[in-house]
């Protein structure tokens, strides 16, 4: 699998990104600075990665959306190629377009971080064919603006569609309540395009890929990947 991942003023989770891709592929992704204009020939995979991308100004992820590299990742999305953002990936994509809706401030206004539990809505997408439908995985978050919303038909699309991706849950994989760490609309932690090629999630699956951090239950989505790639 070739991945590339796309460095920001304000990246901070790159490394983690690239540590999980090459433990399970065996092969190191390309960095990709953010005024760059092309991604490198034959990539499978654009990763946005976590952090705070031109320090959260304006709106998370707003100046990042209009960076010189992103119509290079639209343009690898509208070709059928797999695109990744994980937090403030996924506020990068929002606000470039490639997924609908917002992330908002967390309901309580404060930043959490700690380790949550989320339920695999489907397992037929390129990044979830690793997982059960239903089964319940325990990955770490970390962010401030991780409430997902959007106008109601929105809504009503993106689950008649089934294009939620995960949701948040407790342990034994009870959704919403006290489970939902931001007040996201029906405890959404992730969304799919229209061809499930791009997917954004809050969560953190690149920090949970080896037993000496805590857990590896963030590797299966990097493992589907890497299958979806060998066999295309």
């Amino acid at each position: 699998m070739n991945a590339a991942i796309i460095l920001f003023p304000g990246s901070n989770r790159e490394r983690d990104a690239i540590r999980a891709i090459e433990k399970v592929t065996g092969k190191k992704p390309s960095l990709v600075w953010h005024g760059e204009t092309a991604l490198p020939a034959g990539t499978d995979l654009v990763l946005l990665p976590g952090g705070f991308s031109y320090g959260d100004y304006l709106r998370c992820g707003a100046i990042a959306a209009r960076a010189p590299v992103m119509d290079a990742v639209r343009a690898h999305a509208a070709r059928g190629g797999l695109v990744l953002g994980i937090c403030n990936g996924f506020q990068i994509m929002v606000e470039a377009g490639l997924l609908p809706g917002v992330l908002m401030r967390n309901a309580n206004l404060r930043f959490v971080c700690r380790m949550q539990h989320l339920t695999v809505e489907r397992n037929d997408t390129p990044f979830t064919s690793h997982y059960a439908k239903g089964q319940v995985i325990k990955v770490a978050i970390a962010h401030g603006e991780g409430n997902y919303e959007a106008d109601a038909e929105t809504i009503r699309r993106l689950e008649g569609d089934s294009r939620v991706a995960f949701r948040y849950s407790n342990a034994r994989g009870v959704i919403g309540g006290g489970a939902n760490p931001n007040g996201s609309t029906n405890a959404i932690a992730g969304i799919y395009s229209e061809n499930f090629r791009v997917l954004g999630l809050m969560p953190h699956p690149e920090n949970l890929i080896d037993p000496l951090v805590g857990g590896i239950d963030g590797r299966g989505l990097f493992e589907g990947v890497a299958g979806f790639t060998r066999a295309a």
